[in-house]
């Protein structure tokens, strides 16, 4: 078997985030982020949940056009299969809170991702709250609500 890729010149975005969004212009940013929702659409209207979003999965062509890559965790979403596949090894930060409570997955879990990486390309900072400090917030935010 013959696998022919599109050479996408710019690698990841993860050398952009890296080495700071901030050398990308503006709309450049908006046209990545904008791609990215629309690739990220078009898989959920397809009832495909991708489960390893994150900026090393993002590869982007000559023209800083996003294409999402890696699919070994994707899944085609049904009601009889709302929990991660065996083995699934993602990456922790980029994965919804709620997966740790309950492991169920759903298109929640790649939106959660997606808005870590769309803070990622506005801020040009790798850095965001990883999922035991969202955890904990949510949990202080749900006993506030029960003791109020």
């Amino acid at each position: 078997m013959l696998l022919c890729f599109e050479y996408l010149h710019n690698g990841s975005l993860q050398r952009y985030i890296t080495e700071g969004s901030c050398g990308l212009e503006w709309h450049t940013r908006y046209q990545i982020i904008k791609g990215i929702c629309q690739g990220l659409g078009y898989l959920h209207e397809n009832s495909i949940i991708h489960l390893d979003l994150k900026p090393e999965n993002i590869l982007l062509d000559a023209n800083m056009v996003p294409k999402i890559a890696d699919y070994a965790y994707a899944r085609l979403l049904s009601e009889d299969r709302r929990t991660a596949p065996e083995n699934f090894a993602t990456s922790l930060d980029y994965m919804a809170p709620e997966y740790y409570e309950d492991g169920v997955i759903s298109v929640k879990s790649d939106i959660y991702s997606l808005g870590i990486i769309i803070m990622q390309i506005v801020t040009g900072q790798k850095d965001h709250a990883n999922t035991k400090s969202v955890l904990g917030g949510w949990s202080r935010l749900e006993s506030d609500r029960i003791h109020h």
